[in-house]
């Protein structure tokens, strides 16, 4: 088996979305800073000092208190999109995670290109992690919470990697750390070198078992996280937002960490739900379809993109919603060298739902045919790439137009095919009778004309081809 640890120092700080607002930032606990972002400490401030002393440097300083209910939301909406790269994922409380890897490193092209996407995509959602290996779960959490980015995948290497790390890492009661600085014991190699049965006498049993644990001898069993049946996760804004295109990047989080969650599902979504939510004002809804289920948050986001650059916000932004609760299967799919007829289809369907998203759904409809003779009601709206049965007919212009025109005398006409009799709607009292012809003008347009049967027997046109 072979672990992989994600390792979050920033958490408390990064879960509000840094590249919304530039502004200087920091999540205090009480009267010290915990985390502030790279503007906070540009104008001096450090995790650790007093909230009065960072205030003092940076007069334009905002202080976000710590959310450990959103630190722990965040870290399990991680843990569902750390789905995409393994089934075993488990949870190391406040700030981690464990992905059993060791099964999956064909599928990812090796273990370095697998730690490089995974760090590239965790980039990708706006956080900061330490990323280390180990072939056990206790030894790569011990390593990436020391900072220590290693790829060891032989015990008797990971012994030796662990041996400098300090005890504090072990998650020891304080006393039992400080007891053991006070016989000399500072890091994991020291206790391994005093006897066991003098630590286990001195120390309890917690001791060694978590150096056992660490080093393989004694089994590590983790929990393995159970993502949920559907997605819903809410960001805070660091700041009010105003302007709908400050919140795509909060948004585009949210749709990374949906498409990551839907991967793992092996499932796509076919609507969203956004919501904008205002201080002590009625939250705005923002909805998305596509024409069939996907999860490309590129994609999403384009359409995101078109919605909210018609909307108008009605008041300040300070959080934003994302919901998704009816997840369907969707398959994988073959790639060929050349674009095949999935591609097209697929591209086509892009580009209706991006207009239906500028445009509105109603703007943006398909035309079906009917099974009926008359031409002006042989057709309907439907939507965009729904198959209706074409009834067998003659030839039909592409164009047809609104009413029919009166042409006059079709002198300069050459009629090339017909006469197509339509004689129907007797019963409807739309009663029409007419014989309709392809015809060729002067300058090689070919047209759809017709004459009346009845009355003047006068000739219109009906359509260009």
């Amino acid at each position: 088996m072979l672990w992989l640890s994600l390792y979050f120092p920033h958490l408390p700080l990064e879960i509000f979305p840094q590249g919304a607002v530039l502004e200087p930032l920091a999540v205090a606990d009480g009267r010290l800073v915990l985390n502030c972002n790279r503007e906070a400490e540009a104008a001096g401030v450090r995790p650790g000092m007093a909230v009065s002393a960072a205030a003092a440097l940076a007069p334009q300083l905002r202080f976000r208190r710590r959310d450990e209910a959103a630190e722990a939301a965040a870290l399990s909406r991680l843990a569902a999109w750390a789905g995409q790269y393994t089934p075993a994922v488990s949870l190391v409380a406040p700030h981690g995670l464990l992905l059993e890897v060791g099964g999956c490193l064909r599928l990812f092209g090796g273990l370095e290109a697998l730690a490089g996407r995974v760090r590239e995509d965790v980039a990708g959602l706006g956080y900061r992690a330490f990323l280390a290996v180990a072939p056990t779960p206790l030894g790569a959490w011990l390593l990436a919470h020391a900072g220590l980015e290693e790829r060891i995948g032989a015990m008797d290497g990971l012994a030796r990697r662990l041996q400098d790390l300090p005890l504090a890492l072990l998650g020891l009661p304080p006393a039992t750390v400080e007891a053991l600085h006070g016989i000399g014991a500072v890091s994991l190699g020291d206790c391994l070198r005093l006897p066991r049965a003098g630590l286990n006498r001195r120390f309890g049993p917690a001791l060694l078992d978590r150096l056992d644990r660490a080093l393989g001898r004694r089994p590590d069993p983790r929990v393995p996280f159970v993502p949920p049946a559907s997605f819903e996760a809410r960001l805070e804004l660091p700041a009010e937002v105003w302007e709908t295109e400050a919140l795509l990047f909060a948004t585009r989080r949210l749709l990374l960490e949906l498409e990551g969650y839907l991967i793992g599902r092996g499932g796509g979504v076919q609507r969203l739900s956004l919501t904008l939510i205002h201080h002590k004002r009625p939250a705005t809804a923002v909805m998305l379809g596509l024409a069939a289920p996907g999860r490309d948050a590129r994609h999403w986001l384009a359409l995101l993109r078109e919605r909210l650059g018609q909307l108008a916000l009605p008041a300040a932004v300070e959080a934003v919603a994302l919901a998704a609760d009816d997840i369907r299967p969707l398959g994988g799919r073959n790639f060929s060298l050349f674009q095949d007829a999935q591609q097209e289809s697929e591209e086509r369907a892009a580009l209706v739902e991006r207009l239906q998203a500028r445009l509105g759904a109603a703007a943006v409809r398909g035309l079906c045919a009917v099974d009926e003779h008359r031409p002006e009601l042989a057709w309907r709206h439907g939507e965009p790439g729904e198959k209706a049965p074409v009834p067998v007919c003659g030839q039909r212009p592409l164009w047809l137009l609104g009413a029919p025109e009166p042409l006059g005398a079709p002198e300069g006409l050459v009629l090339r095919a017909g006469p197509e009799r339509i004689e129907s709607g007797w019963w409807d009292g739309r009663d029409m009778a007419r014989d309709y012809f392809v015809a060729e003008d002067s300058h090689g347009a070919r047209l759809w004309v017709f004459r009346e049967l009845r009355g003047e027997r006068r000739w219109f046109l009906h359509g260009y081809f």
